[in-house]
């Protein structure tokens, strides 16, 4: 599953039709690395349609297929997939499409798309703050991911950084074994997030 997907459930502000339809027009930015031939469901509704998987408890590709299979017509219509121009049903895509479609996605333009349409719900600080910052707490959290050792390859580690309102600042990803000295956020290795907030 893409590690943009994962962070959707971070925010738990309560979300308007409206909010999650406009989901869409972030989603639309994302390049569908499909070929033109034999696109049968559009991109943008097939990724909205695994957020709302994720943001409903779906934690893999095939209960992500499961709550799409589910999903009633009004929802697959919010999510923008078109009618049947014949009977006017709009049928649900097979989980094979959605996990071939996630597969192959650039993860990093999904991860700005999501990480973009967090940044624009997030409310702005407060009119009556003083001028002088606040010292924020940030915690950063490593993974090593499960099978992904070989016997040719070390395993790859995932590390990200993450602020105490749910902001992620900073994430890294790669084969060599973490260091804490060779990991800190002052280091050029991180990849600053387009998440961050400022103080």
């Amino acid at each position: 599953m893409p590690a943009g997907l994962e962070h959707l459930p971070l925010r738990t502000a309560p979300i308007t039709a409206e909010e999650a339809a406009d989901l869409r027009r972030f989603i639309a930015l994302v390049p569908d690395p499909r070929g033109l031939r034999g696109r049968r469901y559009p991109a943008p509704a097939l990724l909205c349609a695994a957020a709302a998987a994720v943001l409903t408890g779906a934690r893999s590709l095939i209960a992500i297929g499961e709550w799409i299979a589910d999903a009633p017509q009004t929802v697959l219509d919010t999510l923008g997939f078109p009618p049947d121009p014949l009977t006017g049903i709009r049928p649900a895509p097979h989980a094979a499409t959605v996990r071939r479609l996630l597969q192959r996605l650039d993860g990093d333009a999904l991860d700005t798309a999501i990480g973009t349409y967090l940044q624009a719900r997030t409310p702005p600080p407060p009119s009556g703050t003083s001028a002088k910052p606040v010292p924020r707490a940030i915690a950063v959290d490593g993974k090593t991911v499960r099978g992904s050792r070989t016997a040719t390859r070390s395993a790859i580690q995932l590390l990200a950084a993450m602020d105490h309102r749910g902001t992620i600042l900073a994430q890294r990803h790669g084969r060599s074994p973490p260091r804490a000295t060779k990991y800190l956020p002052s280091s050029p290795c991180w990849r600053p997030s387009i998440w961050t907030t400022p103080c």
